[in-house]
Formats: structure tokens, C-alpha cells, sequence
């Protein structure tokens, strides 16, 4: 797959007029090949944070080759593989057990990982801290921190103790209904609010945050326990 796509780069850059040595020429082929060839084999949480981003992708490349660049000029060599949550520690945030205590699968686990390797704001849409959602949704700082300990809405957490709060979550100045009752099968809140946000099948392609909205809690529900792995076939926790 990479030779191919490396080729028909090649190909459009010429057609283009895109004027550069053959050395120049050879490798942006194979880079856009070999990242490519890559892409389809990152986990999905990956992949959709990626399909996401709406940053200057050209900025962002020049980002990339410019450090890669300099690790080379130092004799280093790439990482393939790494993610920031390595680089960070990947146990800044934990994954916490389930409703029964039993700590989250290694299927559960790789998934909140994953969500834990980019920015908040790249996946999860936009969130904001208690001053904001008091000043401009006029919810109390009680009332927020109320439902936060009572597991009524979704807080991430972002840094060493400070949360946010997704804003597609609120209805009215308060958190859709059903929200509570989610969080009991999956426990972890960025796992949680990221399936919340997808099209989900077992939905017929809605989302089941959509769901909730419309106060289809129990649909939402049921398809909740198939997603988590920690649920038995009759809906109850294991």
C-alpha cells in the first residue's frame, strides 16, 4: 500500500508542475506512502481524534519534519508508536474499576488509554471549567460540583486535578437525563462521553448523547451494555 500511494503522489506532484529534486521528489512520495500504509492500523480513538483535528495541516506537517529533523541531527531515531500519554505517563489518569470494583479490562483499559494520548479539546468538542458554565449557562458552582459527586454529568479531567465539562452534555442548564445511569456501566467519563458522541449501530447510526436528548434513556441503555465489556448479556454488571 505504500509503494502505491508513494507512486501516485509522485505522479500528481509532477502533473502539478510541483518543481523539486529527485531526492525531494523520492521522499515526500514515501513519507505520504509509508503515513498512508500507517493510518488505517492506529486504534480508532486515534483515528477519529485524527479525522477531527481542524487545525492547518500544513503547519502541523512542517511541525512534524522539523523535529524529526532535529532528532535526526542528533543521532536519534523516531518512535514510532509512542504516544503522549508515554511521554506524559500514562498512569497520570488512572482507569477507575467498575460499578462492582473489579478493574476495567485490558479492552476497556487500551481504549481510555488512547483517549488519555490526545487533547481534550480534539476529541470530546468543546468543554469548559465551572466559571465558564456559571458565568454563561448560570449553573451554580454548587449545583455543577453537586451533580459531579452524585455522577449526574460528565467532567474530564485535564492536567493534576482540574475538570471540564463537555457543553453538548447540558439541556436547558442542566445535564441530559440518563446520564447518571450510564456512568454506573461505563465507569470511566472519557470512555463514557466518547461513545456518547459517536454513531453508535446498535442506534442505527444516531448518537446516543441524540438519544438521551430525546429521553430515549432506555435505548440508550441497552446499547451502553453491549459497548461495555464489563456487562453480562442480561444488562447487569459482572
Amino acid at each position: 500500500m505504500a509503494g502505491l500511494v508513494a507512486e501516485a503522489v509522485q505522479q500528481a506532484l509532477a502533473q502539478h508542475g510541483v518543481l523539486l529534486d529527485p531526492q525531494a521528489l523520492a521522499s515526500a512520495s514515501a513519507i505520504a506512502g509509508g503515513f498512508a500504509a500507517a493510518f488505517p492500523f492506529l486504534p480508532q480513538t486515534q483515528r477519529l481524534a485524527i479525522g477531527s483535528l481542524k487545525g492547518d495541516w500544513t503547519a502541523l506537517a512542517s511541525a512534524f519534519f522539523s523535529m524529526t529533523a532535529n532528532k535526526a541531527a542528533r543521532g536519534g531515531t523516531a518512535d514510532a508508536g509512542r504516544s503522549t500519554a508515554d511521554a506524559g505517563g500514562a498512569d497520570e489518569h488512572p482507569v477507575p474499576a467498575s460499578a462492582t470494583g473489579k478493574p476495567p479490562s485490558p479492552r476497556e483499559r487500551q481504549r481510555t488509554n488512547d483517549l488519555q494520548s490526545v487533547l481534550i479539546e480534539d476529541w470530546a468538542g468543546e468543554v469548559a471549567g465551572s466559571t465558564y458554565l456559571e458565568e454563561n449557562f448560570r449553573i451554580p458552582r454548587s449545583t455543577l460540583h453537586r451533580w459531579q459527586r452524585r455522577n449526574e454529568v460528565i467532567a474530564l479531567r485535564k492536567g493534576g486535578r482540574k475538570h471540564v465539562f463537555p457543553l453538548a452534555q447540558f439541556v436547558d442548564g442542566r445535564p441530559a437525563a440518563g446520564i447518571r445511569e450510564l456512568l454506573a456501566v461505563i465507569a470511566n467519563p472519557r470512555l463514557a462521553w466518547f461513545w456518547l458522541t459517536r454513531p453508535s449501530p446498535d442506534l442505527d447510526g444516531r448518537t446516543p448523547l441524540e438519544m438521551l436528548k430525546h429521553d430515549r434513556v432506555h435505548e440508550v441503555m441497552l446499547a451502553a451494555r453491549d459497548f461495555s465489556p464489563t456487562s453480562n448479556p442480561n444488562g447487569s454488571r459482572v
